[in-house]
């Protein structure tokens, strides 16, 4: 059976194509199926926004494949579990890491001013799986941590900076690719999804 990854992030497809190989004869990319566009994530969680994703793509293939999607965010307790689905563009469009990261940090500082200190975080990803025979299925991770007052680290990308792991006891900018993978809530809900296939 061929997957379709509802993405044409380089860094997903590896890391899908990698966990993903015994139980897919082939993981492409929507540019391999010469498919350009921009589907709108309205879901309120990262299951829905990872479903959305999945059917649409599905649904412009016309049911042939098996249609992999995910979404992920990071969650922060002080802030209510912001900026949750809303991550990627927490400062507003266009996406911006610098952005996010600083409104992250302001946030947190005004939060502070009412209560104490409280930076537990964790980041979380759902993969969702639309396959060609009707079936619907899902798989969450997650890894916890905190959110730091200061940049660590020049790897990774979005708040890899701030988001001090705790079971690598690093940051994620701090950490290999190979690091990061071993305890990344994309792998871990990856993992869930596949025990269901």
């Amino acid at each position: 059976m061929i997957a379709v990854l509802a993405s044409n992030n380089s860094h997903k497809l590896d890391e899908i194509r990698a966990l993903m190989a015994d139980k897919f004869d082939k993981v492409c990319s929507l540019s391999d199926m010469d498919i350009h566009t921009d589907i709108d994530e309205t879901g309120t969680t990262f299951e829905e926004n990872a479903f959305i994703k999945a059917q649409t793509i599905f649904d412009m293939l016309g049911g042939r494949y098996a249609v992999i999607a995910d979404d992920s965010g990071l969650c922060v307790e002080a802030l209510g579990g912001a900026p949750g689905v809303y991550s990627a563009r927490y400062a507003g469009e266009p996406c911006d890491d610098g952005k996010n990261n600083r409104l992250l940090l302001k946030n947190l500082h005004e939060r502070e001013s009412l209560f104490p200190k409280n930076r537990r975080a964790y980041f979380a990803s759902v993969v969702a799986a639309v396959l060609p025979d009707g079936r619907k299925l899902s798989g969450e991770g997650r890894v916890y941590g905190e959110v730091l007052d200061e940049y660590r680290g020049n790897g990774g990308f979005g708040y890899d900076p701030l988001f001090y792991c705790e079971e690598l006891g690093k940051t994620f900018a701090e950490a290999s690719m190979a690091e990061k993978n071993t305890v990344s809530h994309r792998a871990r809900a990856l993992a869930a999804l596949k025990e269901k296939l």
